[in-house]
C-alpha cells in the first residue's frame, strides 16, 4: 500500500508537492488547500494545476537537455 501511496504522490500530485516544498508546508495541506479551493470556484484551479505541470515538465527537460549524460554526448 505505501508503494501506491508514495506513486500517486509523485506522479500525480508532483505539483501540489513541489509548492509545498518551495513554501515550507506539508503537501497534504496543500492538496487540501487545493481541493478547497476547487470546490469553492467551480473548478477553476485545475487550470492552474495544468499550467503547473505542465511548466515543471518543461524545467525538467531543460535541465535534462543542459546537462547531459555521459550517454547523451
Amino acid at each position: 500500500m505505501s508503494k501506491l501511496r508514495y506513486y500517486v504522490e509523485d506522479q500525480i500530485f508532483g505539483v501540489c508537492a513541489k509548492l509545498g516544498e518551495k513554501l515550507n508546508f506539508p503537501a497534504s495541506s496543500v492538496r487540501l488547500y487545493f481541493i478547497y479551493a476547487t470546490f469553492m470556484t467551480f473548478g477553476s484551479p485545475i487550470i492552474l494545476y495544468l499550467v503547473l505541470a505542465f511548466w515543471m515538465e518543461l524545467q525538467k527537460h531543460w535541465r535534462r537537455h543542459n546537462s547531459p549524460t555521459i550517454w547523451e554526448l
